[in-house]
């Protein structure tokens, strides 16, 4: 195949590189810029040296046309006037910036505060949330991959809220993410001396991820909630650990959900079920595509703590994306991302 990557020098982009290079349906690797036309890519990443040393390309939509398929992994707003005159063009569209996620317009708007892409467009885009969805990304020509926070909540949360056997109109989320979840641009808030040694929240009950688990809960588990969800920032590098909490069922026993979740992604090779929480961190997955699951009953008060874990750069974008190219050409979903995690 030949694929194009725009947004190649964010860490989305050098993600999908790491794990396309190697990727064994992968012929043709072009990587494309909006303002570094030329640029040697491995004199911008010396660890790429010899191995992606080739110049950027400049976007140009006759070029694009040309690929099998082109993940766009830039920042929101960027793919909302890209791709609609693209779409259907020929190459299919994996779309990584959050552009298309939200069928709703003005709830795009309202979150995001940018223009919304085109009713037209978005609403031919598939969510790409690959266990969820794979039967409708099969045939899809622009996917919009999910957020990486909700990855991790939805993924944990779904089969539980399907099968009744939690309160949907008690969610409560928790997360916490590395600092590689705001990009490489440096802010204040990722400056080194301010993230250091500190544990912070942010984005407080404003998160635009919140519409997307929404969204989500309404479409895969038919079910319509109002969510609290909060996301903080942890002085580590990549990672990701959701905590979701809600009351049980009545008669609703911890093996039940256990069960449930372990029925549910039985087949699903990058979903693995946890049982002890020693097991379980963010160290557990890094550099890799799973996402480790742990749920537990508290008798007293009758709530579930579930726990998800993820890497935010892999299942959380990058390899969550290539996951769901591999469900468009047919391929075992594993190829290209079967990957023992760094671990240390």
């Amino acid at each position: 195949m030949k694929v194009g990557i725009v947004g190649a020098t964010g860490y989305g982009g050098l993600e999908l590189i790491r794990f396309l290079h190697n990727h064994p349906a992968v012929e043709q690797l072009a990587l494309f810029t909006s303002s570094e036309e030329g640029v040697l890519f491995s004199s911008k990443f010396g660890h790429l040296m010899t191995i992606i040393d080739r110049p950027l390309q400049k976007i140009e939509e006759d070029t694009l046309a040309e690929f099998d398929v082109v993940f766009t992994s830039t920042p929101s707003g960027v793919t909302s006037k890209l791709l609609p005159s693209l779409v259907n063009t020929g190459p299919k569209f994996i779309d990584l910036s959050g552009d298309y996620r939200l069928k709703n317009l003005a709830s795009y708007e309202a979150w995001y505060g940018k223009q919304a892409a085109p009713f037209d467009t978005v609403q031919q885009s598939v969510y790409g949330l690959t266990e969820w969805n794979s039967e409708h990304i099969r045939q899809a020509t622009l996917i919009a991959n999910p957020g990486c926070y909700p990855t991790a909540v939805l993924l944990s949360l779904l089969p539980l809220v399907k099968e009744r056997l939690i309160d949907p109109s008690f969610l409560v989320i928790d997360a916490k993410s590395g600092i590689s979840g705001a990009g490489n641009k440096p802010s204040q808030t990722t400056h080194f001396s301010e993230a250091n040694e500190n544990f912070s929240i942010y984005k407080v009950n404003t998160h635009q991820h919140i519409p997307e688990i929404e969204q989500a809960l309404s479409v895969f588990a038919h079910t319509e909630t109002n969510i609290t969800f909060n996301t903080h920032l942890v002085p580590m590098t990549r990672g990701i650990l959701a905590t979701s909490y809600a009351p049980v069922m009545a008669g609703v026993t911890e093996a039940q959900l256990v069960g449930c979740l372990q029925e549910t992604y039985e087949k699903h090779p990058f979903v693995r079920m946890v049982t002890d929480a020693t097991s379980l961190g963010t160290n557990r997955v890094k550099g890799s595509n799973y996402c480790d699951i742990l749920v537990k009953v508290d008798s007293r008060t009758n709530r579930a703590t579930i726990v998800s874990v993820i890497d935010n750069l892999v299942k959380g974008a990058a390899g969550q994306a290539i996951q769901n190219m591999n469900v468009q050409f047919d391929l075992p979903q594993t190829t290209g991302l079967d990957v023992v995690p760094f671990f240390i």
